[in-house]
């Protein structure tokens, strides 16, 4: 298996040179084009990513997000919601990335079969990643009002996070 792996991508450039060359399209030009698009999205999404990554740090470092455990603690232990699960589920619709980390993290203290560990699981298909969505993409096309976007996409996460707690608590509770 390792060695079909390690050809997969060489015979995929063959094929397409071959191809290309059989359908007389100039290949290096076209791969220039293909580059300099590349390049010229890049360029334009910079200033999205660049805002988010800005906003982002100035709200962790408020000391917001801390405040709102305080407020939120007593009313997960009504409902037996471990606090562990609440980094994750602010972070998921900002970042991929971290929020895996957190789920690891959880893995790594709890275990991967605890309640918290399932809840992260399920947090993780039920959401999606809705502000680094709306800068990437919606940055790279220009679209400048996301209001409604992006009340949507946080709404669907917020009942994505309600969901994952009902249904964990009702199969594994």
């Amino acid at each position: 298996m390792s060695t079909v792996s390690k050809c997969i991508i060489p015979l995929f450039v063959l094929f397409v040179v071959f191809y290309g060359m059989k359908k007389k399209v100039l290949i290096y030009d076209t791969f220039l084009e293909g580059a300099k698009e590349g390049l010229m999205t890049a360029f334009n999404i910079f200033p999205s990513i660049l805002a988010m990554v800005f906003a982002i740090n100035i709200f962790l470092h408020s000391g917001l997000l801390e405040t709102l455990f305080q407020v939120l603690s007593p009313i997960l232990e009504m409902f037996h919601i471990p606090l562990s699960i609440l980094p994750m589920a602010f972070v998921r619709p900002v970042s991929g990335t971290a929020s895996l980390a957190i789920m690891n993290d959880i893995f790594i203290k709890l275990g991967p079969d605890s309640f918290a560990g399932r809840l992260a699981s399920v947090i993780q298909g039920c959401t999606d990643t809705t502000i680094y969505v709306l800068a990437l993409y919606f940055g790279s096309i220009k679209i400048n009002k996301t209001r409604h976007a992006l009340s949507t996409g946080l709404f669907a996460d917020f009942i994505g996070i309600l969901a994952s707690f009902l249904i964990v608590s009702l199969f594994f509770g």
